[in-house]
């Protein structure tokens, strides 16, 4: 999977990792914490509220929070389009910085739980489990496994990634995960009439123009074309055919016409018409059997050049022929063959036919 068609989360990851690292360079991480007691009730830093989903307070938070935000709010943003995620992470951002004040001052409350949730950790956690809502509503399930007689979906992995992060530093990240679960059905359900909102153009086209060229291009890996045919001509596969289904055989090839035979090869001839070795009977036996064994064989005959001779093809040079020129009757590359010295020669003779 790529960054196809989802640069804003391209964007938030790169943003995210960039914070989160600086801030522990500098180590800073002390300022982006959230704190009822004393930062917000005391001290009145309610800047805290904003700052705090900027950056993660450790780096398995950070891991674990990439590997959600590249698993699932890629679905998400294909799904909704750009322009709809980037307003629907606004809004998110917006709901889940006032439902984690209130669920503070709620927790404050009660004597037994106000002190375990009174420090938040950064990061945007409750953003994350916004989207973790509506890739759980939106994104279908590709396939099924069973594990011990249990069965899942592939979704679980992003499941089981999110509950980490939820029980990452106990109590106060559960808190953070069920605002964001929370935020993320009231946007779903539309019960504040939220989903009709859109980023302003003017922000659309200064992220276009100055942000979306430093992220870089979002093309998708190339994929392998082995399985696709390649653009030869016919010619070319006919060819590579031949070469490739060629029978290897002993037999003597017949002598091209008009290129004079070699001398010595000429006299040997010679020779052997005027005057024949003398057979006898059983060698004139084996000689029939082994002849009529070679055409079987699929071999040419010693004296398949000239007219009137029929050579004796293979069943896999006509099975050649016959998948290479579908549209002709089996007997016609039958009779083809047999007219011609070899394979390549019957196949110019059936191209130059369908040609003409």
């Amino acid at each position: 999977m790529s960054f196809e068609n989802a640069p804003v989360t391209k964007a938030l990851m790169v943003s995210l990792a960039v914070t989160s690292i600086v801030t522990g360079i500098f180590d800073v991480k002390y300022f982006f914490h959230l704190q009822l007691v004393p930062h917000i009730s005391k001290h009145h830093q309610y800047w805290r509220l904003l700052v705090h989903h900027l950056a993660c307070s450790s780096s398995i938070d950070l891991l674990l929070t990439e590997l959600l935000l590249y698993n699932a709010a890629i679905h998400i943003e294909r799904a909704f389009g750009s322009l709809k995620y980037a307003s629907f992470l606004a809004i998110a951002l917006v709901l889940n910085t006032i439902a984690t004040f209130i669920a503070l001052i709620v927790t404050a409350l009660v004597p037994t739980v106000g002190p375990a949730v009174n420090r938040l950790p950064s990061g945007p956690i409750a953003l994350v489990f916004s989207i973790i809502y509506q890739y759980y509503r939106l994104v279908p399930q590709a396939f099924e496994f069973k594990i011990f007689g249990a069965t899942f979906s592939d979704k679980i992995w992003a499941y089981a990634t999110a509950a980490q992060l939820a029980v990452s530093s106990g109590p106060p990240t559960l808190l953070l995960a069920s605002c964001g679960i929370v935020t993320g059905y009231i946007y779903r359900s539309d019960i504040l009439q939220l989903k009709g909102w859109r980023v302003p153009q003017k922000v659309v086209r200064f992220a276009e123009r100055w942000i979306k060229p430093l992220l870089g291009e979002e093309r998708a890996g190339r994929r392998l074309n082995r399985v696709f045919p390649d653009s030869r001509t016919r010619t070319s596969r006919i060819q590579d055919l031949l070469a490739r289904d060629e029978v290897p055989t002993t037999a003597r090839r017949a002598s091209t016409a008009g290129t004079p035979p070699a001398p010595a090869a000429a006299a040997g001839a010679a020779d052997t018409r005027t005057e024949p070795p003398p057979r006898s009977p059983a060698a004139n036996t084996r000689g029939v059997v082994r002849q009529w064994v070679s055409e079987l064989a699929g071999a040419a005959r010693p004296n398949a050049s000239g007219p009137g001779t029929v050579r004796v093809p293979s069943e896999a040079e006509i099975e050649t022929l016959t998948a290479m020129f579908p549209d002709v009757a089996r007997d016609v590359v039958l009779g083809v063959l047999q007219r011609s010295a070899s394979i390549e020669a019957a196949a110019e003779t059936l191209l130059s036919s369908a040609r003409s």
